[in-house]
């Protein structure tokens, strides 16, 4: 059951970063998910390469770790656990995603 819902929170982040691209107008309100993460006073935030590369470890233990190179983003998550997820998505918008337990 934790495998799901890591999977689903993982599988939200990734369509909210990629729904954050658009240019679209949102008001202050309305955050994405990332965004909360990123707000969260007691996740260790680090931004590098102007945000091309973004490194969260939540409170759980979980490290999240985002990465722009050549248009395409990566994602790589390391659970508390021990186990990893990573997603890539291309200039062209498909998702590849690879999970070691």
């Amino acid at each position: 059951m934790k495998a799901i819902l890591k999977y689903s929170l993982i599988l939200g982040l990734m369509l909210t970063l990629l729904n954050s691209c658009r240019n679209t107008s949102e008001t202050d309100d309305e955050q994405t998910e990332l965004e909360q993460m990123m707000n969260d006073p007691e996740n260790k935030v680090e931004i590098k390469d102007g945000g091309d590369k973004i490194k969260i470890e939540t409170k759980d233990g979980d490290q999240i770790k985002i990465k722009k190179e050549d248009g395409d983003y990566k994602k790589k998550v390391e659970t508390a656990e021990g186990e990893e997820y990573k997603l890539k998505i291309d200039e062209d918008g498909e998702v590849k995603e690879k999970t070691d337990n």
